[in-house]
């Protein structure tokens, strides 16, 4: 068994950091670079793409809505060319300032709301997929595992990763449980590393109203903007280890 784990990284933004980014390097085998919409700029990104290369880490785009101040957690109204249009800025910008560090990107992860509407809505879900293709066909488009993400992906013709959260409650549905509700985000970490190690060992996930959620996964997300990041993916990865669970990038696979 081999997982990618992945965290999303250079949200800081001007003179304000967010994150723990370098921490994180040591137990990540992906880094998700916010691409200056919902988080981060050009120095932090130059900034995340050396850290990244420095850690052997595959490095990919996380484009997300045009909104700082929301952090991109908020819905916007975007049309489908809207988001197509911004997708491509993005994740062109984030593969132009890998470049110039000899750096190629393996994957793409849209941000917060955009993630969250495009893994339920197909026009905006083939909308990435067609931005991602026209950047580069061979990039890996992450989703939720049975989404409208990864099925535009796939008739896009780009490869695709399954994706779960091991510290984000789950709905009955497989959809991520809003922020709002209570448990939403999970801090005990012992139960985070157990849950991790049951989505990839039995394939399932327990929901918030207690159903079982059969799942398949290739790469797990550990948010880096949470109290204790670093401390609880090394503990996440040492405990898929334990399992006998390799940890690799997807490009390595």
């Amino acid at each position: 068994m081999r997982m990618d784990l992945n965290s999303d990284l250079g949200e800081s933004f001007g003179p304000w950091p967010m994150g723990q980014d370098a921490a994180l390097m040591a137990s990540i085998t992906s880094a998700n670079v916010a691409c200056g919409f919902h988080a981060g700029d050009p120095g932090a990104m130059r900034e995340t793409v050396a850290l990244a290369k420095a850690h052997g880490v595959a490095i990919g785009a996380h484009p997300g809505f045009p909104d700082l101040v929301g952090f991109g957690r908020r819905e916007m109204k975007a049309t489908p060319q809207e988001v197509e249009d911004f997708v491509v800025y993005q994740v062109a910008a984030l593969a132009g300032m890998a470049a110039t560090q000899g750096v190629p990107l393996q994957h793409v992860k849209a941000h917060g709301a955009l993630y969250n509407m495009a893994c339920r809505d197909r026009a905006l879900a083939d909308a990435i997929a067609r931005a991602v293709a026209m950047v580069d066909r061979r990039l890996i488009l992450f989703g939720l595992p049975g989404s409208e993400l990864l099925r535009a992906g796939e008739a896009a013709g780009l490869p695709v990763a399954a994706e779960v959260f091991a510290d984000r409650a789950y709905e009955r549905d497989g959809s991520l449980a809003s922020r709002s509700k209570p448990g939403s985000v999970m801090h005990d970490t012992e139960a985070v590393v157990a849950r991790a190690v049951r989505m990839v060992r039995d394939r399932n996930v327990v929901a918030l109203d207690g159903s079982i959620i059969p799942l398949e996964a290739r790469t797990i997300c550990l948010h880096g903007d949470t109290p204790g990041a670093a401390d609880l993916a090394r503990a996440v990865r040492a405990g898929l280890e334990r399992a006998g669970i390799q940890i690799s990038a997807l490009s390595s696979k």
